[in-house]
């Protein structure tokens, strides 16, 4: 690979389904494969973060896992569903059986929250700190996910996710601006990450988490509310690097069949809603590589057909050539390659971004790395 080609590692949102990005990166490491730049948003932002601030530097891989099977651990329906270890849930476990178990992990988070992530803000916990916690009709929100910061303290030196921090890979997350509808992106290449900015980027109003003052003013929500695969900004970031990209799809764009009945209708529009569309950005990156090196052809045509003892010749060369720097600096970068990561959804289920109980986020993880390996596999990829 070309010392001037970075390895980059896109994270889409999607609640326990981020379970499988960590089996992703468990394979990327395993392959010998250096990530330059991760990005993310929602739960991509926080698998991303793991990975960049890690206090595991030479192992963040064990450290990301060692956070899923933490979250698993704080899921309530581990105390209330049967324990699937001993009989691993695969294609051949009924699809009803695996529907109910997600729903039934649903609705004990919404109930009872994830103490590693968030809590009711209904829980007494709240009684002095809350100040409308007796006036719900004035609530913006329904949960606190604060506690995932001191979850997240085991795992993250925040000291790393800034400017020369030292960080396993450039950190890019993202946010919306509630205000403006604007894009929010925090580059740790350009400014600090701390735990606001984490809160701001898994901040998802649907599910009624709160948003987030990340500076005076500026007050920010979830990123997949814009898009869930953050690679225009990798690009707009980065735009002089060629890449090489690893996007990880935990909502598949392609399915088999239609929809069976109306779950699975609600099912298939959020896989939607949430799937990857930077089809165009891609388009354009290869249209805008294609087009530069056009006119470097045309700049060598022009520089051996005319005069450049001439004063006018040269100075109408020396302006072309600035325009086509200023150009090439801001959009050079090119996409060598770009691999699809998707996760398999073997029984749909409406509620399976809820379901953290330890036998689906286990199954989750190594879904990750055998889907990795195969693609890394056949295309036979080179370190």
């Amino acid at each position: 690979m070309s010392s001037n080609t970075e390895n980059v590692l896109i994270l889409q949102g999607g609640g326990s389904l981020g379970a499988f990005g960590c089996g992703v990166f468990k394979a990327l490491v395993n392959n010998n494969i250096k990530i330059d730049v991760i990005a993310g948003t929602s739960i991509g932002g926080i698998n991303a973060s793991i990975i960049a601030g890690s206090r595991e530097e030479e192992h963040p891989e064990k450290a990301l896992e060692e956070f899923w099977l933490e979250l698993a651990e704080g899921s309530i329906t581990n105390l209330n569903f049967p324990d699937y270890s001993n009989s691993r849930i695969d294609s051949s476990t009924p699809t009803q059986l695996l529907q109910a178990k997600s729903t039934m992990s649903f609705y004990d988070s919404a109930f009872h929250g994830n103490k590693k992530v968030f809590v009711p803000r209904w829980n007494p916990v709240h009684f002095f700190t809350d100040p409308k916690y007796y006036v719900p009709d004035k609530w913006t929100y329904l949960f606190d996910h604060s506690p995932l910061i001191k979850t997240l303290e085991k795992y993250v030196d925040f000291n790393r996710l800034r400017p020369n921090g030292n960080p396993y890979a450039r950190l890019i997350i993202t946010a919306v601006n509630v205000l403006t509808a604007e894009p929010l992106t925090f580059d740790s290449a350009k400014k600090q990450i701390t735990p606001k900015h984490i809160l701001a980027t898994t901040g998802y109003p649907t599910y009624y988490f709160q948003w987030v003052e990340v500076e005076k003013g500026t007050f920010a929500w979830d990123g997949s509310l814009l898009s869930n695969t953050p690679l225009r900004e990798v690009i707009d970031a980065s735009p002089i690097k060629d890449k090489r990209i690893f996007l990880v799809e935990n909502y598949p764009k392609n399915i088999d069949r239609l929809p069976d009945n109306l779950q699975e209708v609600q099912h298939r529009a959020r896989d939607i809603m949430f799937s990857d569309k930077t089809i165009h950005d891609i388009k354009m990156s290869r249209i805008i590589t294609y087009h530069l090196g056009f006119i470097d052809e045309l700049y060598h045509i022009l520089e051996n057909r005319l005069d450049l003892k001439n004063e006018d010749d040269r100075e109408m060369l020396d302006k072309i050539r600035a325009k086509y720097k200023k150009i090439s600096e801001e959009h050079g970068a090119e996409i060598k390659s770009l691999y699809y990561i998707s996760r398999d959804e073997t029984s749909p289920s409406l509620y399976e971004n809820a379901d953290f109980s330890r036998d689906t986020i286990k199954d989750s993880i190594k879904n990750g790395e055998s889907k990795t390996n195969k693609i890394l596999q056949d295309s036979k990829m080179k370190t």
